[in-house]
């Protein structure tokens, strides 16, 4: 697919509509393009942020559908974000990727609260809660990709070429929000997945590793990052290439 960038056109006309003698210079050029490619990551935040409290509010819906009403009760079924907001992944990882020029944006919202007594089958049904957020990244993703798709066929590509871009990120962020989230390690979602699936012995122990989880994400981040951003590009690439080939 065409990124953004590559509908971006500047013109060769002087203000009397004559034609200039000159290309624009190529400082220029890569000015232009560096201002417009700040203004589209900023444009990414509020696509990110409503990623992220989306996989949280589908959390809280999965546990109230199965008995657990806990964020109800804290105004947590809610797309606003303030209820949501993370100090450190809702604000402060995204800014330092922006302003390190990281090339993506990424965070998270702040868990909405599961309390898995509630439930009629405790480990089973926190393990849907657990997959309820994934699969509602996996829907966002696809519903872009829909929706790429639509401007597409109608031949509108190019005239909403920044709608274009955003939709394109948008596949590209849900698509990793899933895909990071089923790692299983503690406290991510796919933790929660495995849990149910093991013995309850196993799962026990298992389970302590929750104190140790945010340290072994990081290792996981920085050991296979480059192998998990492969494969979301795959992923993203099939779902952009079977959208824009209808």
């Amino acid at each position: 697919m065409s990124s953004f960038f590559d509908y971006i056109k500047f013109s060769d006309k002087k203000g009397d509509g004559g034609k200039s003698d000159f290309p624009p210079s190529p400082f220029f050029l890569r000015g232009q393009i560096a201002i417009m490619r700040t203004m589209l990551e900023l444009l990414f935040l509020p696509v990110l942020f409503f990623s992220v409290i989306v996989h949280e509010v589908a959390h809280g819906y999965a546990a109230l559908r199965l008995g657990d009403d806990t964020a109800l009760h804290l105004g947590r079924l809610t797309l606003n974000p303030g209820p949501h907001i993370d100090p450190v992944g809702t604000i402060l990882l995204p800014l330092f990727l922006f302003i390190t020029n990281a090339g993506f944006l990424i965070g998270w919202a702040k868990p909405v609260p599961v309390n898995p007594y509630n439930f009629v089958n405790p480990r089973q049904d926190f393990a849907k809660v657990g997959a309820a957020g994934p699969l509602s990244n996996v829907a966002l993703a696809i519903l872009s990709a829909m929706m790429l798709t639509i401007l597409n066929l109608s031949g509108l590509m190019r005239s909403f070429s920044l709608v274009a871009g955003l939709l394109q990120y948008s596949v590209f962020i849900n698509i990793l929000l899933a895909i990071f989230n089923l790692i299983p390690i503690p406290p991510l979602d796919g933790s929660r997945i495995l849990s149910a699936m093991l013995p309850a012995e196993t799962a026990y122990k298992y389970d302590r590793m929750m104190r140790f989880g945010p340290f072994l994400t990081l290792i996981i981040i920085w050991m296979f990052w480059p192998f998990i951003f492969t494969i979301v590009r795959t992923i993203e690439g099939a779902i952009l290439t079977v959208a824009l080939s209808i």
